[in-house]
């Protein structure tokens, strides 16, 4: 069978410079599949810069990675930052782990404008142990991711709800001891808390104290301030944010149309139009000839002025007389 373009494997016959960059967007689970074969090249000597490279290649700036589980205590919910984020698949291996890798099945996936979100009800997170014993744990339950619509096609949000797990043993192992009671004993207690091992609950724990302390440690190293001075200036800060109101919207100024009256409306209403011009003239010249004298006392001219700004006893409204010699005197 020929391999066609469409294949992700498919190599040109014109070089590679004329392959085209694989469609991720196509399938969101080949990037669980490349995570996993990253995982598997991991090696004793992988250092801090090693998952700091594997963070940054699967994973956004912004991404949160969120565990759900229930212990012995309770329901538990942990949430670390992308800062945090390679540290965590290191603490997998430094309890114990020697593989690690994701298996998911009968997932379903929804495109959004900006994002690909995968749901897997049947997902399985399966470590193989080193120590203290040789054992293989099938963690299982719903992992929901969210990817971005581009071509790095990163995580930006890994929620993974634990229901069960399964710790196995080989029959060999348990053939071997089958005479030392001492050893069948340990054999049959679990070396994981819902899958998880120690080393990374108690990591998950101390994330809930770095967490919020992620944003003093940036500044600190931004700025070369002292912690306290970080303290001081992101309190202030988030003081400045709850104090301030929340912006206003931008309001478009609404035009006002004016509406045209109909000709058949104006030609009917020209003859009434005449008769109220006709008398409102002559109420116009009947006010035109009122004197100001018969309004007020002979020899003040009174000019009403009415303000919004109340005058000395309260009143809104006041008046401005006219004296003979042309002075301005107010009344109230």
């Amino acid at each position: 069978m020929s391999s066609t373009p469409h294949d992700p494997f498919y190599s040109s016959p014109f070089g590679p410079f004329y392959r085209r960059h694989t469609p991720y967007m196509v399938q969101p689970e080949y990037r669980i599949y490349e995570m996993n074969k990253r995982l598997q090249s991991r090696t004793e000597d992988s250092d801090n810069l090693w998952w700091d490279a594997f963070a940054t290649e699967f994973f956004e700036d912004d991404a949160t990675l969120t565990l759900s589980f229930c212990l012995e205590d309770g329901p538990k919910r942990y949430t670390i930052g992308r800062t945090l984020i390679p540290r965590y698949f290191s603490t997998v291996f430094e309890g114990g782990v020697t593989d690690l890798y994701y298996i998911l099945k009968h997932s379903k996936e929804s495109y959004h404008n900006s994002s690909i979100t995968v749901d897997c009800d049947q997902c399985a997170m399966v470590t193989q142990h080193g120590k203290p014993m040789f054992t293989k744990v099938c963690t299982e339950g719903r992992l929901i991711l969210e990817f971005t619509f581009d071509d790095l096609m990163r995580i930006k949000t890994w929620h993974f709800t634990i229901r069960q797990y399964r710790e196995l043993v080989p029959r060999s192992i348990l053939a071997m001891h089958a005479q030392d009671p001492q050893v069948l004993d340990q054999l049959s207690k679990n070396i994981t808390r819902m899958g998880l091992t120690n080393f990374t609950l108690n990591y998950l724990r101390l994330c809930v104290i770095l967490e919020p302390m992620q944003e003093l440690m940036s500044r600190h190293k931004t700025y070369n301030l002292s912690p306290r001075d970080c303290l001081k200036t992101c309190l202030f800060q988030k003081w400045q944010r709850m104090v301030a109101p929340p912006a206003e919207p931008t309001r478009q100024p609404t035009t006002k149309r004016r509406k045209r009256k109909n000709s058949t409306s104006s030609t009917s209403n020209s003859s009434a139009g005449n008769t109220s011009n006709s008398t409102g003239s002559k109420k116009k010249t009947t006010a035109a000839n009122l004197s100001l004298s018969s309004q007020v006392p002979q020899g003040l001219g009174a000019i009403p002025n009415c303000s919004l700004n109340p005058g000395r006893d309260g009143d809104l409204c006041h008046s401005t007389a006219v004296t003979p010699s042309g002075q301005f005197k107010e009344k109230h």
